[in-house]
């Protein structure tokens, strides 16, 4: 079951980041005191908030270590990975409407953190919140051993893409803004945890876009949000169907090895 207070610190982050940005366009000494009242609460809900932050980031980062230092078990994770088909499909394919990203395949490094995320209130979506919580991943050993069977599983069909008008434009953005991180052929990069993107669908991908630029995706970095922020409607649909029909590609290997294996 989430916590009510996850709630209750995301209405915070906004009522307290907005609040302190209106009292900061104010000069302060020309203000009445109820106005200088007002800025001092902000700042200091923004300091509680802040604070609620960097611990749920340490609970995080200490599970994050636990899940890499466990050696997963694909059957376990198998068994685990029956609820999650029931919305991204047997082969972790999602679905083409966007609504269910393609997980199959994904870099371990990448699964592992975002499960972690939404653990810890770190990513927003009420149904992976639930369903990725202790209730149904008891602990790291659970989160090592679902990951593990995702990422050796090879979705097949095409991705949802878009109208394919300006394909050539979104692959000019792409090579410009993300093929640096993400790869020539957007196929990421385990060891620095940046998630295979080729092959996702377009709907997702510019949810996601969206979503990170207006503060719902807390686990995007800033300077991956300005990025983002500097593309425009037609430029974030050109480069999500740019990237929608590119071809992802089939694990190989030792999944438990391709991030590394176990942390000491």
């Amino acid at each position: 079951m989430r916590s009510p207070a996850r709630g209750v610190r995301r209405t915070l982050v906004v009522a307290a980041s907005s609040a302190l940005a209106a009292a900061r366009v104010a000069d302060l000494r020309k203000t009445t005191l109820p106005e200088r009242v007002f800025a001092a609460v902000a700042a200091g809900l923004v300091a509680l908030v802040s604070s609620a932050a960097v611990h749920a980031l340490s609970t995080a980062q200490q599970e994050l270590a636990e899940v890499k230092r466990s050696t997963p078990d694909l059957e376990r994770g198998a068994g685990l990975f029956d609820t999650c088909a029931a919305c991204h499909g047997a082969d972790g394919g999602g679905t083409r409407d966007g609504q269910v990203p393609r997980i199959g395949g994904q870099h371990l490094s990448v699964l592992w953190k975002q499960l972690i995320d939404y653990r810890h209130d770190r990513r927003w979506d009420l149904r992976m919140e639930h369903f990725a919580d202790r209730h149904h991943l008891g602990d790291a050993q659970g989160v090592a051993d679902v990951s593990a069977y995702i990422h050796q599983l090879a979705p097949v069909g095409p991705a949802g893409d878009g109208s394919g008008k300006r394909l050539e434009v979104g692959a000019a953005l792409y090579a410009q803004r993300c093929r640096s991180c993400h790869g020539a052929a957007a196929d990421g990069d385990a060891a620095r945890v940046v998630p295979r993107i080729a092959g996702q669908h377009y709907e997702y991908l510019r949810r996601q876009f969206y979503d990170a630029v207006d503060g719902r995706r807390p686990n995007f970095s800033s300077e991956h949000i300005r990025l983002l922020a500097q593309l425009d409607h037609d430029d974030i649909e050109a480069v999500a169907d740019y990237l929608s029909r590119l071809p992802g590609k089939v694990p190989q290997g030792n999944a438990h090895m391709e991030a590394g294996g176990p942390t000491p």
